[in-house]
């Protein structure tokens, strides 16, 4: 089965089972590593990552910002569906900004504002890098929680 054809698949039996209709989703995986990205989908499917931090930069001009409601199909860094959330919280804060609560829900490491900062800062200044751009600290996070529906 192919990994399109198993996201479908994984899709339609949520949709069935939630009777769902005319429901759309994102499929992603989280971070820059397959390592990472199946550290952080197993975290997620076990509920203790419940948020996730992005730059409010990197956005592409035509891309939209997540939206409460919407869902996210997690997928493992080989590209297979682990869960499905719903976003229930969107808001925007500036990293020098982030509260340990956020840092907390993100659910990586102790939880702690002190590691999320260790984790995240060389993780965005590497994005911004990579889009020619520099990180500051008064750069915009786009903050979202989450829970697993499925």
């Amino acid at each position: 089965m192919t990994h399109a054809t198993e996201i479908n698949t994984y899709w339609q039996t949520f949709v069935k089972e939630h009777k769902l209709h005319h429901a759309t989703y994102e499929a992603w995986a989280f971070g820059n590593t397959v390592s990472m990205a199946n550290e952080l989908a197993d975290l997620t499917f076990r509920g203790i990552k419940t948020a996730t931090t992005s730059a409010c930069d990197l956005y592409e001009e035509d891309e939209a910002y997540p939206q409460v409601g919407e869902y996210n199909m997690i997928l493992d860094g080989s590209g297979h569906p682990v869960c499905i959330t719903q976003t229930v919280v969107v808001e925007v804060i500036p990293y020098k900004n982030m509260t340990a609560e956020h840092a907390y829900h993100e659910g990586e490491g102790d939880q702690t504002l002190t590691y999320w900062r260790r984790v995240h800062e060389p993780f965005f200044k590497q994005e911004y890098a990579e889009a020619g751009k520099t990180f500051t600290e008064n750069m915009n996070c786009l903050c979202e929680v989450f829970k697993v529906v499925g």
